[in-house]
């Protein structure tokens, strides 16, 4: 985005308060930290919150966004051709680089906003609170959901079907539930650079061996003639790629200078589409139009096993990170401004354990009950996906800028910009569920809460 930060012109907000700008100060410092804060002043705190810089955020950002999303755009190529599957993911890229700029603004705006609950109750009071706070829970959920599927997928890969697919999503829970003990973003941090260099190498490795065993006479369709129902599953799967906004919030409000998200989200996107461009597009053009989804099932029968064993520390780390923020939404949500944020009370220790219990059997739960991958995906993107990444940031800009609407002519096309937005979230809720919802009851009723291969 060529829009400086904080110009009121560009229609954003100037963060007010009585913070000044002390450049003999330390980054961060709690002097420079507003009252409303989620965390409130951690200068004697036993655990701290506000510990990443921009490009630990970015980093962690990259490892959430880039997972599971990656590795069912090569089958969406071969549904819409690749002419219109490049275009969609440019143009999703942008529109997702410009509303999360926009919850960034809104951060500054209003400090205490730790989740998509909070910015709700600031738009619609407390019903708008506990909507959008539900809504974000059972997105990020949903989100675990897939990567405990994916951990069946890929373990039932790699050992031909050696047991019952229950229990290897029963393992997945296990392990991702203790990935996600820590308590704080600055230590699952480091586990991010693991999950991206584990799904780089992971497609790097189905790129090269796909190629390797491909036909050069493999047709593939610049564009394609597709069913409606077909067509839109296959650009909610694109959708997915960029849900990563519900966890937006409480990123930011751990990192110790909130005004340099930014270079975050430009991180983030820079990153993110240029990988998704490349092996979308890749894969298919090796692969052809019979790719497979995951599409590391793709390559052949040996190297499918290598990647996907390149690709354990995503699968995992991904659905920590994600299981991580759903748990701090409930934990801070319970105990802000209290003892147990910041001390290991007995209390805020097994909370934080109890809350992680939780959340995890819910989503393995999910995970046993739609167990067909692109249709997880697909329902996922147009129940929350829509809404958090596009709809609700474009609704959090109209409220920053009630009353200016008309002020100017930049004004008036950035209203309109958002109100398009709004409606594009709308549209792809709405059909998006009816498609997914058919293809739900088509694929996956039959295969739920089995033992049978799901590898396939």
């Amino acid at each position: 985005m060529s829009v400086p930060l904080n110009d009121p012109e560009a229609g954003y907000p100037v963060p007010t308060g009585d913070k000044t700008e002390d450049k003999d100060q330390k980054k961060g410092h709690d002097d420079e930290v507003p009252m409303d804060d989620p965390f409130g002043n951690e200068e004697m705190a036993e655990i701290r919150y506000r510990t990443m810089s921009w490009w630990k955020c970015g980093m962690l950002m990259v490892a959430e966004n880039i997972s599971l999303g990656i590795l069912s755009l090569p089958s969406a190529v071969a549904t819409l051709g690749m002419v219109p599957a490049a275009v969609l993911i440019v143009f999703l890229a942008g529109l997702s680089w410009y509303t999360g700029y926009v919850i960034g603004q809104f951060k500054l705006r209003y400090p205490h906003v730790h989740n998509m609950g909070d910015a709700g109750e600031i738009l619609f009071g407390q019903i708008g609170r506990e909507v959008f706070g539900i809504g974000q829970l059972l997105l990020l959920i949903f989100l675990m959901a897939s990567h405990i599927l994916t951990f069946s997928i890929l373990m039932n890969t790699l050992t031909e079907h050696g047991t019952c697919t229950i229990t290897f999503s029963v393992i997945g829970l296990i392990i991702c539930f203790i990935g996600a003990l820590p308590q704080t973003m600055e230590k699952v941090y480091w586990m991010s650079i693991v999950s991206f260099l584990s799904i780089l190498s992971a497609t790097i490795a189905a790129m090269v061996a796909i190629g390797v065993e491909s036909n050069a006479s493999v047709p593939v369709n610049v564009v394609t003639k597709t069913s409606f129902e077909s067509g839109f599953l296959a650009v909610t799967n694109i959708i997915f790629a960029y849900t990563a906004h519900v966890a937006f919030f409480g990123f930011i409000s751990e990192m110790e200078e909130p005004k340099t998200f930014p270079r975050s989200i430009a991180m983030l996107q820079i990153v993110d589409t240029i990988m998704y461009l490349v092996a979308a597009l890749v894969i298919y053009r090796l692969a052809g139009p019979d790719v497979k989804s995951p599409a590391l099932s793709s390559a052949g029968r040996v190297m499918k096993k290598v990647c996907y064993g390149l690709a354990i520390p995503t699968v995992i780390i991904a659905g920590v990170i994600f299981g991580h923020v759903a748990a701090k939404y409930i934990f801070v949500r319970l105990f802000r401004g209290s003892e147990h944020m910041h001390s290991r009370t007995f209390i805020g220790v097994g909370s934080w354990l109890g809350i992680g219990v939780g959340v995890w059997i819910i989503a393995w739960v999910v995970a046993e009950s739609i167990p067909v991958f692109n249709d997880m995906l697909s329902l996922i993107s147009s129940l929350f996906g829509s809404f958090f990444s596009y709809g609700i940031p474009a609704a959090l800009w109209l409220y920053m800028n009630k009353g200016q609407y008309g002020e100017s002519l930049r004004k008036c096309l950035l209203t309109a910009c958002n109100l398009v937005i709004l409606a594009i979230a709308c549209g792809m809720c709405g059909m998006g569920l009816y498609v997914s919802g058919r293809s739900i009851s088509q694929n996956s009723s039959s295969a739920s809460w089995s033992c049978a291969d799901n590898s396939s």
